[in-house]
C-alpha cells in the first residue's frame, strides 16, 4: 500500500491550490511538496517561487489508476494466503503442541489418526484408558494394536493401560493383554467407572466428545499445557486405584452384597419395581446400585450386567 500517494488533503493545502490557481504566491508555511507530488501544481519555471496549477481531474484520475493497481495486488496477495497456509502440516507434523489449545476430531478414524500421528514422535510414555465393555475385535486391530506396543517399547517409551475389570472375563481381551504386558506394557484393572483417554508424553490428549453430548465417534485433541498436565494427573491417581488385570480371578465379589442381592432376585424373574420391596429398599436405591454394578465391571445396560452376572454364575 505504500505507492499510494499522501491523503487527505488538508484545508490548507486545499487553500494553497485554490491560491495557485488564481495566480498568486503559496503562502508561507503551505505544504507545496504535497501538492506537487500529487501532480496538483509544479514549479514556475520563469518565477522563482511561484508555481502553475493543473488540471485536478487529471490528477484525480491518476490517484485513481494507482490505488486501482494497489487494490489488484492486494486481492492478488490474499488469494494466495490458502496456499501459504497449507503449508501448515508441514510445519506441525513433529510439534503438535504448537497449535490452539484443542481440535475437535469429528470421527473415529479422524482421532485414531491423529494418536498415531502423535505417537510417531513419543519418546516417553503412553498413558490410555478405557471404560468400555470388553468386544471381541477384529484381529487385524488387535495385531496393529501390538505392533504399536512394541514399537514404543523398542524406544523406550512406558506403556499403561487401564481397563474396566469385565476384561477379566472376556478370553479374547485376555489373550490380548497377555500378549501386551509379555512385551512389557503395564496393565490394570479398576472396579469404578472413569473417564475414556489417552495421554501422550504430558504433550498430547485425546478425550470422548463432552460439549457436544450424544457424539459419541468425535473426541477432542488437547495440547494445553495446563490441561493435559491436569489429566495426567488424574490417570496418575486411578492408575493407583487399579490392580493388575490377571491379579486373581474376577468374579462377584466386585459388587456389594446389595448388588448381588439385587442381581439374583433380577436372574430369578422379578421385576425391577418388586425387587425394592422384597429386599426393603427404595426405587431409588434399586437404580443406583445398579447403575453402580454396571460402571464396577464396564457394562453400559443392565442387560449387559445381567450377561456378565451370568457368566459369573456358570464359572462358580
Amino acid at each position: 500500500m505504500s505507492d499510494l500517494p499522501d491523503l487527505p488533503l488538508s484545508p490548507s493545502d486545499r487553500e494553497t491550490y485554490r491560491a495557485v490557481a488564481a495566480g498568486a504566491v503559496p503562502a508561507e508555511g503551505g505544504n507545496v511538496e504535497r501538492l506537487v507530488s500529487l501532480g496538483l501544481i509544479t514549479p514556475a519555471p520563469d518565477r522563482p517561487g511561484a508555481y502553475i496549477a493543473h488540471d485536478p481531474r487529471a490528477a484525480a484520475q491518476r490517484i485513481l489508476e494507482q490505488a486501482q493497481a494497489t487494490i489488484a495486488r492486494a486481492v492478488d496477495c490474499m488469494a494466495e494466503l490458502p496456499v501459504i497456509e497449507g503449508l501448515a502440516p508441514a510445519y506441525d507434523s513433529h510439534r503438535w503442541y504448537s497449535g490452539p489449545g484443542s481440535e475437535l476430531l469429528s470421527s473415529r478414524d479422524e482421532m485414531n489418526a491423529r494418536i498415531q500421528q502423535a505417537l510417531r514422535t513419543a519418546s516417553s510414555e503412553m498413558l490410555t484408558a478405557q471404560p468400555g465393555a470388553p468386544v471381541d475385535r477384529d484381529p487385524e486391530v488387535l495385531r496393529d494394536g501390538m505392533e504399536r506396543v512394541l514399537d514404543l517399547r523398542r524406544r523406550g517409551v512406558t506403556v499403561r493401560s487401564l481397563y474396566t475389570v469385565a476384561v477379566r472375563d472376556h478370553a479374547a481381551t485376555r489373550a490380548h493383554l497377555g500378549a501386551v504386558s509379555e512385551a512389557g506394557a503395564e496393565v490394570a484393572t479398576l472396579e469404578e467407572s472413569f473417564p475414556r483417554m489417552v495421554v501422550i508424553d504430558r504433550l498430547h490428549l485425546f478425550i470422548d466428545n463432552h460439549v457436544m453430548a450424544g457424539d459419541r465417534d468425535a473426541g477432542w485433541h488437547v495440547t494445553d499445557r495446563a490441561s493435559v498436565a491436569w489429566a495426567h494427573s488424574v490417570y496418575q491417581m486411578l492408575w493407583a486405584r487399579g490392580v493388575r488385570w490377571d491379579a486373581g480371578e474376577v468374579g462377584a465379589g466386585v459388587l456389594s452384597e446389595r448388588q448381588r442381592a439385587i442381581l439374583r432376585a433380577l436372574a430369578e424373574g422379578e421385576p425391577q419395581q418388586r425387587i425394592g420391596p422384597r429386599l426393603g429398599l427404595g426405587e431409588r436405591t434399586i437404580t443406583k446400585e445398579l447403575a453402580a454394578a454396571r460402571a464396577a465391571v464396564g457394562t453400559n445396560t443392565v442387560y449387559q450386567l445381567m450377561a456378565w452376572w451370568g457368566r459369573q454364575q456358570a464359572e462358580s
